[in-house]
């Protein structure tokens, strides 16, 4: 019998230590080819302005295939509705029959998203970072925000947003969660006063450029998660020391990082995939003053990883 589990079941079936250690197998399986991982399915829609995005795929061994089904409409707030929503369907990997839908409403997506920023901040950013630097004022705003306390115990964090009344609306809402939240006037301002930032938008044109970043600065970019996003002008990577992607299949085609490539700013052999990153300490940060990326579209890995922890820990419920 297929198993329905909820959101609530959810929450209460994952650790964040966890999550982050299965997420970091995760991506070394991916980019040691032990994991299967068809194209994106993508739809693009104008008025109203949303996506969505499916997600599939299983690692070599595993008992378990998953679909995931993610939708962001960005004018949802208005209407009082979640900007974003979908489900996970995990799958038999021997006899292809259904084991379990998981109404997460889009939560997993969220939380797997913003632990592989935690899991680039880990291995990319500054030792001690100074301030946390958060571009965007959404869900994914607030979340990278609440994983990094399990990577680094800065406390200092700066947002902007284009709109001042949510950026203060996240301040005011994240005012117990230990961090120390200021609001930045502008982006030039966020990168001059922040070393590990994070970007979170569904922006279409740059908001970053190179000559914002001071040495020793850290960037995750995980807003460009389709085509036609940009966060990162191609400038950024020119100047980078280290340009990270969890998925060059994927970057090549979305992704700030694709624009770098088409634009002729760096060759492909530059990018880095961080499930390397992650097993080779040798390619990671070496001095302080060095800039780094990290460019996250979102890899169909994640999902299977974190679908898999909710499965086990419901059964064994």
């Amino acid at each position: 019998m297929t198993r329905i589990i909820g959101l609530e079941q959810i929450k209460r079936a994952l650790d964040p230590a966890r999550v982050i250690q299965a997420l970091e197998e995760g991506f070394v399986d991916y980019s040691e080819g032990r994991v299967i991982v068809p194209p994106v399915g993508h739809l693009c829609f104008k008025e109203p302005p949303g996506d969505c995005h499916i997600k599939y795929g299983y690692v070599s061994g595993a008992h378990h295939f998953v679909i995931k089904v993610a939708t962001g409409f960005y004018r949802n707030p208005e209407a009082g509705l979640p900007s974003s929503n979908g489900l996970m369907l995990v799958f038999s990997r021997e006899t292809g029959q259904p084991e379990a839908i998981l109404l997460d409403e889009g939560w997993l997506t969220d939380t797997r998203t913003a632990a592989a920023g935690a899991i680039a901040a880990k291995y990319l950013g500054p030792r001690k970072p100074k301030r946390i630097g958060i571009v965007g004022t959404g869900t994914q705003a607030r979340m990278q925000l609440d994983w990094l306390r399990y990577v680094t115990d800065c406390r200092e964090a700066m947002v902007w947003g284009r709109d001042g009344e949510k950026a203060e609306l996240l301040r005011r809402d994240m005012k117990d969660s230990g961090y120390f939240i200021g609001i930045a006037e502008n982006i030039e301002e966020l990168c001059a006063r922040s070393d590990l930032i994070v970007t979170t938008t569904p922006s279409r044109e740059p908001l970053i450029f190179a000559h914002h970043i001071r040495p020793g600065t850290h960037i995750t970019a995980v807003g460009a998660d389709g085509s036609g996003k940009q966060e990162l002008d191609s400038s950024v990577f020119g100047r980078a020391d280290i340009c990270v992607v969890d998925s060059l299949t994927q970057c090549r085609e979305y992704g700030d990082s694709s624009r770098a490539l088409q634009d002729g700013v760096i060759p492909e052999e530059r990018l880095i995939e961080l499930g390397r990153l992650i097993r080779d300490s040798n390619l990671r940060r070496c001095d302080p003053g060095q800039i780094t990326i990290a460019d996250l579209t979102g890899v169909a890995v994640q999902d299977i990883c974190i679908a898999t922890l909710v499965l086990n820990s419901a059964t064994a419920d």
